[in-house]
């Protein structure tokens, strides 16, 4: 059995926005744990809306409490589709090269404190953009930069090897998750898409070796 307390960092997909039972991808995946025999606490980071600019700030403090040195702690990141979005009227919210940046930043950081893991950015349905918020802030997704970002994010952890997660062109693929999608708003998904992200990351054999070392 492992023991182990686990940092979700990351955004309103990581938070699980949308999921009716308030679990998201990391507290579907944690049950699962729990249910195969493992003692797992869940720290859920995420922050709905932000990007890795608010993210690089606030993300080791916030874990530092959570993950003392006497605890078996680990790290899962997951952010940058916000960063991506252009916001009506103000332009792209992160530009790619200030993402990577900070993403690089994070990765390193949290590489040399924990056993760290990083899952990356969900497509969008572009057909149901912008996203409006209720006081007019309009927020306009693209998949091409989700794309781009995928690939600059996935180049970072092969540098500095970190285990990288991509679920951009397999969830793409996936009509089930379009249609939890669809059932939202076209950004976050319904309990049944992060299920699917969930059991992406149960089968992935870096986290897998987290529970068998």
């Amino acid at each position: 059995m492992a023991t182990l307390r686990i940092c979700f960092v990351g955004d309103s997909i990581t938070v699980g926005s949308g999921d009716r039972n308030f679990l998201g991808w990391p507290g579907r995946l944690s049950v699962a744990e729990t249910g195969r025999g493992h003692d797992v606490t869940l720290y859920n980071m995420g922050v709905r809306g932000d990007t890795s600019e608010m993210i690089r700030p606030r993300w080791r403090r916030e874990c530092d409490v959570r993950l003392p040195d006497h605890v078996n702690g680990r790290l899962v990141l997951s952010f940058g589709v916000n960063d991506t979005a252009e916001e009506r009227g103000a332009g792209i919210r992160v530009p790619l090269k200030q993402t990577l940046a900070n993403t690089h930043a994070i990765i390193d950081e949290a590489r040399r404190w924990l056993p760290t893991l990083m899952v990356g950015p969900i497509p969008l349905i572009e057909d149901m953009q912008p996203y409006i918020f209720p006081n007019g802030i309009a927020y306009h997704y693209v998949n091409a930069r989700v794309a781009e970002l995928n690939s600059g994010i996935a180049g970072i952890c092969a540098e500095l090897e970190v285990p990288y997660l991509d679920i951009f062109a397999a969830l793409a693929a996936d009509v089930a998750w379009e249609q939890s999608q669809r059932d939202c708003d076209g950004v976050h998904a319904t309990g049944d898409g992060y299920q699917i992200i969930a059991d992406m990351v149960a089968d992935w054999p870096a986290w897998r070796a987290w529970f068998t070392d």
